[in-house]
């Protein structure tokens, strides 16, 4: 009977029937992390589990490596606009915070 290890729901990439992103995993991966390390990381995975979403990544590794690119060129230019649009509050909030660290 075959599993299914990775699900592609809502434009992301989950682990069998859990709500951890493949994301996860994967950077977890690339630092060098057991797949029992993982397990531990993460309970409600299974050794099986990571194990299937590990090879997963690695028989679509240049698909998943671009879906993962693309993913940190969204939230760069998320971060980004949030910077500009809040850059007023950001400013006071550094003004405020400079302003508690002066010795009294």
């Amino acid at each position: 009977m075959q599993r299914e290890y990775v699900r592609f729901i809502e434009g992301q990439y989950l682990v069998g029937g859990t709500r951890v992103s493949l994301d996860s995993l994967v950077d977890l991966f690339r630092e060098g992390m057991s797949a029992e390390s993982m397990v531990d990381s993460y309970s409600a995975l299974t050794l099986e589990q990571v194990h299937g979403a590990l090879a997963f990544y690695l028989a679509n590794q240049k698909e998943i490596d671009a879906y993962l690119a693309e993913g940190e060129r969204t939230a760069e230019s998320q971060h980004e606009q949030s910077r500009r649009t809040n850059a007023e509050l950001i400013a006071k909030l550094q003004r405020a915070r400079h302003a508690s660290q002066i010795p009294g």
